[in-house]
């Protein structure tokens, strides 16, 4: 029983460890989820709306990730900067 719990411990840590973040799609993209939570926070008027806007931009960048794990590089580059650039024009409005 003991070293089934350690083993579940371990698997558990596992999943939250770095190296799962295996290409450049998954660090661009979890620091861009990383921004956009921040830029709530700190520069909107965290409304219903903006949230929403925001969720669209999540969006992008999670298909995005998936679409460049995939090996299409170039259309998740400009997935990636569609969802990076539509989050700013809603903050500047």
């Amino acid at each position: 029983m003991r070293s089934h719990s350690k083993a579940l411990c371990r698997s558990a840590l596992s999943v939250f460890s770095v190296r799962n973040m295996a290409t450049l799609f998954d660090v661009v993209t979890v620091t861009s989820f990383v921004g956009l939570a921040i830029a709530f926070f700190q520069f909107s008027d965290r409304e219903i709306r903006t949230l929403l806007y925001f969720m669209v931009s999540a969006i992008v960048l999670a298909v995005a990730n998936q679409v460049g794990n995939a090996g299409h590089y170039i259309f998740a580059g400009i997935l990636v900067l569609a969802g990076i650039g539509f989050a700013a024009l809603v903050i500047r409005r």
